[in-house]
């Protein structure tokens, strides 16, 4: 690793790593797992031209499982020092032993661990001189307010960048890391001039985000972004109650893939917490529908060679035809449901909804007629029963075309349902975190309004 930022090179958090597991089994653990890291970062916030906030961080940690046969205990600290990580281990064996046996726990099957780390450039150090960032917050900020006049304020722009590095290792004989990267920049516009402005005002807001930040738009290009999408939202109005198709637009679409993922991940199937119980085979998607999750992909956002417990990480279609393929599970959720771990301990990686090939604008078209969601509100999902009951704003949608925007409603269904009746995605893929799709059309949806 060339000179960084970082305070410890990857070889010194190896060498603590090794220290804690010598450590461990030194003091009678039959097993054990740690995991080191570091990170470190600035966020700077410019509003209406002035630095409004500059943000370091520098963390450190270290967590430590171990295992009396089945017993298991954790424990963690912030202090690297020898004594620290002997403290943090005797701690884990303390609460072990006075754990109750649990034959489902133990590390990863050894014959799922990762052997291969292909470089996946997840690590690209910026740099950044805080001047710098200072300037691109303003050049993003002023770009939105000389976008349209009836921009009358700001709730600021912000770049970040932030970067770590971490090793995991355990009893047998795993020991690996790397280092990643994490840059972003955003912007939040207000439309309308305050009381005396007919039209009110309305906010609204637009962000980048990668790996690399050569691979950022400019920060023009958000902040006029945000700008415009603030202008948008002036004079919303309420709407009747009705059912009517519903438009997820691509920023608020990616919900609904988290919802899925919470519903057939491991902890909520074995505790019997999860509306998709016994779904694995079955039709659950509309025909339409194929998702894969990909960790494999070069400065993917959830990109990695092995999971949090070190299994290796593969690429997999998790619904195909609409049938879901596969679960998301760690070793312990994988054994509560006589299973084998498919490297999802700490959750999905790449997830990626394949579109159906129309953008946006014929989105709108096939839909001719109902909702178009930009913003969502509440958390009023039930994932045992697929309740779905959400806040919501964006613009009604009349023969294909944007009419008005819409604020102060509700949009109901169940997610079972809904996930039936998707009829489209577009193409107009964000790819901001770990789960990638474009809008989503569904062929109909409760609006709760006047």
């Amino acid at each position: 690793m060339p000179n960084t930022g970082f305070s410890h090179d990857s070889e010194t958090l190896k060498s603590l790593t090794r220290d804690a597991l010598d450590y461990a089994r030194a003091r009678g653990a039959s097993a054990a797992e740690v995991e080191v890291s570091e990170g470190y970062g600035q966020t700077v916030t410019v509003r209406r031209g002035e630095v409004e906030t500059i943000e370091y961080n520098r963390d450190k940690g270290m967590g430590v499982s171990v295992y009396i046969g089945q017993q298991r205990g954790h424990a963690s600290t912030s202090d690297f020092s020898a004594k620290a990580l002997r403290d943090a281990v005797d701690a884990a064996l303390s609460i072990a032993r006075f754990t109750a046996a649990d034959d489902c726990a133990g590390l990863a099957d050894p014959d799922l661990l990762a052997r291969e780390f292909p470089d996946l450039q997840l690590w690209h150090s910026w740099g950044l001189p805080v001047e710098r960032a200072i300037e691109l917050a303003r050049a993003c900020e002023e770009a939105g307010f000389n976008t349209d006049k009836r921009i009358g304020n700001s709730e600021g722009a912000s770049v970040s960048t932030q970067e770590s590095h971490f090793i995991y290792g355990n009893s047998r004989g795993f020991l690996a890391g790397y280092p990643s990267s994490r840059h972003s920049l955003s912007c939040s516009m207000i439309a309308g001039r305050g009381e005396d402005d007919h039209d009110g005002m309305q906010r609204d807001d637009w962000c980048d985000v990668a790996r690399d930040a050569d691979d950022l738009v400019t920060p023009e290009s958000v902040g006029r972004r945000a700008a415009e999408r603030a202008v948008r939202r002036l004079n919303a109005r309420k709407i009747e109650t009705t059912q009517a198709p519903v438009l997820f637009e691509a920023p608020v679409a990616a919900s609904l893939l988290g919802h899925f993922v919470a519903a057939v991940s491991g902890g909520s199937l074995y505790r019997k917490s999860s509306f998709l119980l016994d779904s694995l085979g079955k039709q659950i998607f509309a025909p339409q529908v194929h998702i894969s999750d990909l960790p494999n992909i070069p400065k993917g956002l959830g990109s990695g060679n092995f999971d949090a417990e070190g299994v290796a990480t593969q690429s997999r279609e998790v619904v195909k035809a609409g049938v879901l393929q596969g679960y998301f599970l760690g070793s312990y959720s994988a054994r509560k449901l006589g299973m084998r771990s498919t490297g999802n301990a700490g959750g999905n990686h790449n997830l990626i909804l394949r579109d159906t090939g129309e953008d946006f604008a014929a989105l709108l078209k096939k839909m001719h007629r109902g909702l178009l969601v930009t913003e969502l509100m509440g958390q009023g999902v039930n994932q045992v029963t697929g309740d779905y009951s959400r806040g919501a704003a964006g613009y009604w949608v009349h023969n294909g075309e944007i009419a008005y925007p819409v604020q102060e409603i509700t949009i109901a269904g169940n997610l079972q349902d809904m996930f039936q009746n998707i009829v489209a995605i577009g193409n107009d893929a964000l790819r901001r975190s770990s789960r990638v799709c474009g809008s989503v059309l569904l062929s109909r949806m409760t609006i709760a309004g006047n």
